[in-house]
């Protein structure tokens, strides 16, 4: 199945085509290519930019079988550019759409760190992992994993939300979480400095912010399990109150 991956939560973003089959696991998923977006550039190229790539690699539109697009958290802008193009080419192609959350994604890797050694005996982790939101502000993902073996393990979100970096220092000093993942450095610097060598070692920053591999891996597991949304019911995940709405003036009589 030929699968379209789009994500534009940040500051850049891209669009990427990946095929799969009936019984491709998640992280054999092949990216046959990913295409950079810059930032600020969205609305004009992605649609552009999908026509294009599917042209090189000899597909036409109704050769895509879903759409895997990342919801948020992230730009207002970037989502509402992306997931409206998304939405349109689903609703005329007749197409499954697979909403997918980045910090989901990133916390699959985390699945990785924890099942790295041998699993001796079941055991349950929570942890956590964040995106820069700027405005010294993070998005912030805990999960909770039960392993049982280096290969079988249960997953669980336990929460998404907007932390200042403060508060997630303080997340990390509690130990409520045994390990973050954080892969923007302004992110794991501040934690760094909050918490000093006594926490160091559960900062985990050895990782990409996720790419069309990962994202198109997540989305066809939840693909396979009928995971999907309409168009009607593609939603963004801002996390976060727009400018309009932290600066504008009050309506009247509030």
């Amino acid at each position: 199945m030929l699968l379209l991956v789009t994500d534009t939560s940040g500051k850049d973003g891209f669009v990427g085509l990946a095929r799969a089959g009936e019984g491709t696991e998640p992280d054999k998923v092949e990216v046959i290519e990913e295409v950079a977006l810059a930032g600020g550039t969205f609305s004009a190229q992605l649609v552009p930019q999908i026509a294009a790539l599917l042209k090189k690699h000899g597909f036409r539109k109704a050769d895509i079988g879903a759409f895997i697009v990342v919801s948020g958290p992230g730009s207002f802008t970037g989502l509402r550019v992306g997931l409206a193009a998304v939405k349109a080419l689903a609703e005329i192609l007749q197409k499954p759409i697979v909403s997918v959350s980045l910090l989901e994604v990133l916390a699959r890797y985390g699945h990785m760190i924890a099942a790295g050694g041998e699993v001796i005996q079941p055991v349950t982790c929570r942890y956590a992992v964040a995106l820069d939101a700027g405005r010294k502000e993070a998005f912030v993902g805990q999960y909770e994993i039960g392993l049982t073996s280096k290969t079988s393990h249960s997953f669980k979100c336990l929460a998404e939300s907007l932390l200042d970096l403060q508060s997630l220092a303080k997340l990390v000093e509690s130990e409520a979480v045994q390990w973050i993942v954080a892969p923007d450095r302004a992110i794991a610097d501040a934690l760094r400095e909050r918490l000093g060598a006594v926490r160091e070692h559960a900062i985990w920053d050895r990782v990409e912010r996720p790419r069309s591999a990962r994202i198109a891996g997540v989305g066809w597991d939840k693909l396979r399990t009928g995971e999907t949304v309409s168009p009607e019911q593609l939603e963004a995940n801002y996390m976060r109150r727009s400018d309009a709405e932290i600066f504008g003036k009050p309506a009247p009589g509030s």
